[in-house]
C-alpha cells in the first residue's frame, strides 16, 4: 500500500486496501469511539494479505475494541487523580508530565490515553493553561525533570517547541527535559533540522524517548530521523509496549531491541499493556512477559535489556515486574541453574 496522506477513517482504510469492505460497519462504530490515523510511513509497512501483520495490529482498528472488560478504565494509570492543574500530571516527587496537546500522528489501538486523545479528546493547552502549568512547575523546586508528552509533542511546530523550551530554561531547578514521541518512526520526514534545534535549551539535559514496538518500524527513514537527533547531541531512549501478536515472542522482541541499539537508542522500558478499554485482545499475562525477559537474559546483550514494568492501575506508580533470580539464599543463572550465594567457603578454596 502506498498512501499520499494519513488515513483517518475506516472508509479510507478500505479504499487503501487495508480492510475488506464488509468490516466497514463494525469499524465505523469503533472509529466513532476511538480515533484512527495511519501515516503513509506506517501504511506502507502493512501487509494487507497477512491477517496477523504486527504493524496492522497496532494501528488498524478491530471489532474487539468494542468489548470493554469490567477491570478496564478510561484512565487506567490515574492521570486525572494526579493532575493539579490542566496539562500537568505530578505523580512522582522529582518529575512531572507536561501534556501540551492531545493529538498524535498515529493512534495506537492499545493507547492508555485513548479516551483523551484524538479529534474527540481533550483540547490542546490554551495559552492561559500553559501559563498555569509553567507556573506550577516553577513554584515547586523538587521538580528536577519535566517529561513533555501528550498526545505527541513532536507534531507541534518547531516554533511552539522552541517557546516551551525557552520557558523551561527559565526554571533553574528543572535540569532535565524528556520528550516522548512516536514521530521519528511514524512520520520521519517531519524531523527537520529546525525541529531538532528547537529542542535544545541552555543548561538543560534533553532526552528523546521513542515509542516503537516492532523492528519493522525502524525503517531507513526512521533511522535517519533518529540520527539527526542523536548527532545533535540528544540521547535517545526506547519505550516499548508488550503486545500480543506484535512482539510477544523472544525472537521478535530481541530483533526490536537490537534494532533500537543499532539506531543508537537505549531500550528503557518494556511496558506491560495497561487496562485501557477495549484492549484485552492485545494484552499478555505478566507471566508471559516475565518469561520473555528471562529468555533474553544471558543470550542477548545487556544493552538490549529494557526494564519490564507495570503501571499499577489507579495512579499508584510504575514498578519493575521482571523475573526474579534471587530466592531462599540462592541465585539462578541464565541457564536456570541455582547457586548458593554467598557460596560456601569450600567452593572458593583452591584444589
Amino acid at each position: 500500500m502506498t498512501a499520499a496522506k494519513t488515513l483517518r477513517n475506516p472508509q479510507a482504510l478500505a479504499d487503501a486496501g487495508l480492510i475488506p469492505p464488509d468490516r466497514l460497519p463494525a469499524l465505523e462504530r469503533v472509529a466513532a469511539q476511538y480515533a484512527v490515523a495511519i501515516t503513509p510511513a506506517m501504511g506502507d509497512l502493512i501487509d494487507a494479505a497477512d491477517p496477523h501483520d504486527p504493524i496492522a495490529r497496532q494501528f488498524v482498528p478491530a471489532e474487539a475494541e468494542l468489548q470493554a472488560l469490567p477491570e478496564e478504565s478510561a484512565d487506567p494509570v490515574g492521570d486525572f487523580a494526579h493532575s493539579p492543574v490542566e496539562g500537568v500530571v505530578h505523580r512522582y516527587p522529582d518529575r512531572c508530565l507536561l501534556k501540551l496537546n492531545h493529538a498524535c500522528a498515529v493512534y495506537c489501538r492499545f493507547c492508555f490515553r485513548r479516551e483523551m486523545v484524538g479529534p474527540q479528546g481533550l483540547r490542546p493547552l490554551s495559552p492561559a493553561a500553559l501559563d498555569a502549568a509553567i507556573a506550577y512547575i516553577a513554584a515547586r523546586p523538587d521538580i528536577w525533570e519535566v517529561i513533555v508528552t501528550g498526545g505527541d509533542p513532536f507534531i507541534l511546530s518547531p516554533r511552539r517547541l522552541r517557546e516551551v523550551m525557552r520557558r523551561l530554561a527559565g526554571i533553574d531547578h528543572v535540569k532535565v527535559v524528556r520528550f516522548h514521541t512516536r514521530v521519528p518512526a511514524v512520520e520521519p520526514e517531519t524531523i527537520t533540522d529546525e525541529l531538532v534545534a528547537a529542542l535544545h535549551s541552555p543548561g538543560k539535559a534533553v532526552y528523546v524517548a521513542l515509542h516503537a514496538n516492532h523492528a519493522r518500524e525502524l525503517t531507513l527513514a526512521a533511522r535517519a530521523a533518529c540520527a539527526k537527533i542523536v548527532d545533535a547531541g540528544i540521547p535517545m531512549l526506547g519505550q516499548t509496549v508488550l503486545l500480543a501478536g506484535v512482539n510477544d515472542d523472544p525472537e521478535t522482541l530481541t530483533a526490536l531491541m537490537r534494532a533500537l541499539v543499532e539506531t543508537r537508542i537505549k531500550p528503557y522500558y518494556l511496558h506491560h499493556a495497561d487496562l485501557a478499554p477495549g484492549t484485552s485482545h492485545l494484552r499478555t499475562s505478566l507471566e508471559a512477559g516475565q518469561a520473555l525477559m528471562r529468555a533474553m537474559r544471558g543470550t542477548v546483550s545487556g544493552l538490549c535489556q529494557p526494564t519490564y514494568i507495570l503501571d499499577i492501575p489507579g495512579g499508584h506508580g510504575k514498578i519493575p515486574v521482571g523475573p526474579r533470580y534471587l530466592a531462599d539464599g540462592c541465585v539462578e543463572d541464565p541457564a536456570g541453574r541455582r547457586h548458593a550465594y554467598p557460596p560456601p567457603a569450600s567452593a572458593n578454596e583452591p584444589d
